[in-house]
């Protein structure tokens, strides 16, 4: 088969390029190999993490028109009561970690509805559930993708001009033999503040399977994990204590910190104010990433809130999943160890009363679209990373080093983005790393391989480091460095040139980020202080 732009990957990342390169006037395949598109919005059911300023300004254009659709599918499809159903700034979920906390499926729905009208045209096709299994190259040239059927292990053969790599760890660099870098650089090779003194390409943040959970009468308790005694007794020398309890280091001062949990608390959904400049807002475990608030919903619609767990107890700490040879058992790992929680919620877990466990939580796989109660898809925060023609670093945009001045003004920026450094802890055993960060922009250097020429990274894959990928791999930077992935790749078309003659030709940069502008992606901040 083949497309004007291949994009491989479903997630966020990809489907924002796929929607540039669409209305672009060019066609696009699509591949994911799981049942849902938009990755960590929704196969991965992790709630949008998003900066403080975000319903003001700070994300494109087509990404607020994603927000716009989510709360507009709950405005006509929930039972709102009509207090809900009038709040300009609706969070279904009331979750304290994110202003627009929702159940996956409705984004899956609306990520549906901005595809559907190019599938009606033919100009879009998605293959799904396909991966890639392999690729041929031309010298610095990508010739061709093979993705294989999950499911069949069915193959067909892709090729286009320009093909994007969107999964969620970089998998089309080893089958395309485009030079990466994985996990923790030296300080010798960034000069970093928080960079070790060694490299450690094995040394990655922690994956996780996160899952729903609500909170009914009855007991739901199910078997207990194989593997349940030894992640009861699991402790990470700076935990402080079991994993599996209400104890953990806060990721910003790494101190000791005791978390709540209370399911169904009564409290008024529309006073939640989610705000991660402030707090990230994981005190009480039942309302940090809270998707359905039933206070939100007319008496009755919800039996209970619905809880997505996505929280410090399930990071998997053992190995990494990917560039290693046991990846398959450290994935399998991560999903006992969520297992495994849920079990102790149900069974261990210390009660505000005094008592233990809460034998009236039950697993939602059911709105994850999974048979086994876990999301479909493992939580990635962290990608192989193309070695670009610019790497972004933790000095161009610390707080801590570049202070009042903000972060580097890049002037091939195509696009912005906001979040901490927040790094989970990692497979080589570290503590996490939680730097302030200042407002920053998305390099154009940093989207484009030093050798190969038409294979451009579209999701968490792009030219950062161990270190600044804590930034850059949230919801709403992913979307933009897809869309602007997209562009780049209907732009090099019209011109006919090369994405690295269209950031070293000024005239040519000009004009992509006047496209971009047109497109409604934003290219520099206003003057706001970062946190």
């Amino acid at each position: 088969m083949h497309t004007d732009v291949l994009v491989v990957g479903g997630g966020l990342g990809g489907v924002a390029a796929a929607l540039a390169a669409l209305r672009a006037g060019r066609s696009v395949i699509l591949t994911e190999e799981f049942d849902w598109l938009g990755g960590q919005l929704t196969s991965q059911g992790v709630p949008p993490d998003e900066h403080t300023w975000v319903e003001q300004f700070g994300v494109t254009a087509s990404y607020r028109a994603l927000r716009d659709g989510i709360r507009d599918y709950y405005r006509r499809h929930y039972p709102l009561t009509a207090r809900s159903r009038a709040a300009k700034e609706l969070n279904p979920g009331a979750g304290y970690v994110s202003k627009l906390c929702h159940e996956p499926r409705v984004a899956v729905a609306v990520i549906e509805s901005l595809l559907a009208p190019y599938r009606a045209s033919r100009r879009l096709q998605v293959l799904q559930p396909y991966k890639p299994v392999s690729a041929t190259t031309d010298g610095d040239r990508v010739a061709s993708v093979t993705v294989g059927h999950r499911d069949t292990g069915a193959e067909l053969t892709l090729t286009a001009p320009y093909i994007l790599d969107a999964t969620e760890t970089g998998e089309l660099l080893p089958l395309t033999g485009t030079e990466y870098v994985t996990g923790f650089e030296s300080q010798a090779m960034t000069g970093e503040p928080s960079a070790p003194a060694e490299a450690q390409p094995l040394n990655m943040q922690a994956v996780s399977f996160c899952f729903a959970v609500d909170h009914v009468d009855g007991d739901h308790v199910g078997d207990k994990p194989a593997n349940y005694a030894f992640w009861r007794n699991y402790q990470p020398p700076f935990w402080g204590d079991r994993m599996l309890s209400w104890h953990a280091p806060d990721p910003r001062t790494l101190e000791p910190s005791v978390r709540t949990f209370t399911p169904n608390p009564d409290d008024d959904p529309l006073t939640v104010v989610a705000d991660q400049r402030k707090t990230g807002g994981d005190t009480n475990l039942w309302t940090f990433r809270r998707i359905a608030a039933r206070q939100h919903f007319e008496p009755g619609a919800y039996e209970s809130d619905i809880c997505l767990v996505n929280w410090p107890m399930i990071d998997y700490l053992e190995g990494p999943v990917f560039d290693v040879p046991d990846a398959a058992k450290h994935l399998e790992g991560a999903k006992e160890l969520s297992r495994s929680v849920f079990y102790w919620l149900q069974t261990e877990a210390p009660r505000p009363d005094g008592g233990t466990g809460f034998p009236g939580l039950r697993l939602r796989g059911d709105l994850l679209g999974s048979t086994d109660g876990l999301a479909q898809a493992p939580y990635i925060r962290e990608s192989r990373r193309i070695a670009a023609e610019y790497t972004i670093v933790e000095q161009d945009l610390s707080v801590a080093v570049r202070g009042s001045a903000g972060a580097v003004e890049y002037g091939d920026t195509v696009g912005v983005g906001m979040y901490r450094i927040d790094l989970h802890p990692s497979t080589g055993g570290d503590n996490y790393i939680d730097v302030a960060s200042s407002p920053f922009r998305i390099p154009l250097g940093a989207l484009i391989p030093q050798r190969v020429d038409n294979l451009l990274p579209a999701s968490k894959n792009l030219g950062t480091t161990h270190i600044t990928n804590g930034c850059y791999r949230l919801h709403p930077v992913e979307w933009n460095v897809g869309e602007a992935a997209g562009l780049l790749a209907a732009f090099c078309l019209d011109r006919g040139a090369s994405p690295r003659a269209v950031r070293n030709s000024p005239a040519l940069l000009v004009e992509f980020q006047s496209r971009l502008s047109d497109q409604g992606v934003e290219l520099s901040w206003p003057d706001v202080t970062g946190y």
